[in-house]
């Protein structure tokens, strides 16, 4: 067990004094954070809205009377983004554990790309489940 965690976890390194990160990491956690957290704002202020929210994808929300409901149409949007920021956090994370090789790349870009191609699926989906007809 001591040979497997050691003194250093990836680019994380355990000392007397706590953790300490190179620069890379630092940067990096600054960039995904930031990121992370921006897609969590979307995320609440979706949930707390009103009026029928978009996609963030170039294409007009649709209004309150071509959704049958509002509340179930922006709670589910204001989720996807909450669940994506979490996501890019935990992707940094285990990045971050994986070390400073190629191999970090896999979960560091997979967790802010695909996401996105499901997020694409489920806001169709979504469409399909609450626009109305006509």
């Amino acid at each position: 067990m001591q040979e497997i965690l050691g003194n250093q976890i990836g680019n994380l390194q355990i000392a007397r004094g706590g953790i300490k990160m190179g620069a890379t990491s630092i940067i990096s956690f600054v960039i995904y954070m930031i990121v992370a957290i921006i897609m969590i704002g979307i995320g609440i202020s979706q949930l707390r809205s009103h009026e029928p929210v978009g996609f963030y994808s170039g294409e007009q929300p649709p209004s309150r009377y071509e959704l049958s409901d509002v509340h179930a149409w922006n709670k589910k949007h204001g989720i996807m983004w909450l669940v994506y920021g979490f996501i890019i956090m935990i992707s940094w994370g285990i990045g971050v554990i994986i070390g400073d090789n190629i191999w970090c790349v896999i979960p560091m870009c997979g967790g802010v790309l695909i996401p996105i191609i499901i997020m694409i699926w489920y806001h169709n989906r979504l469409i399909k489940r609450y626009k109305r007809l006509g």
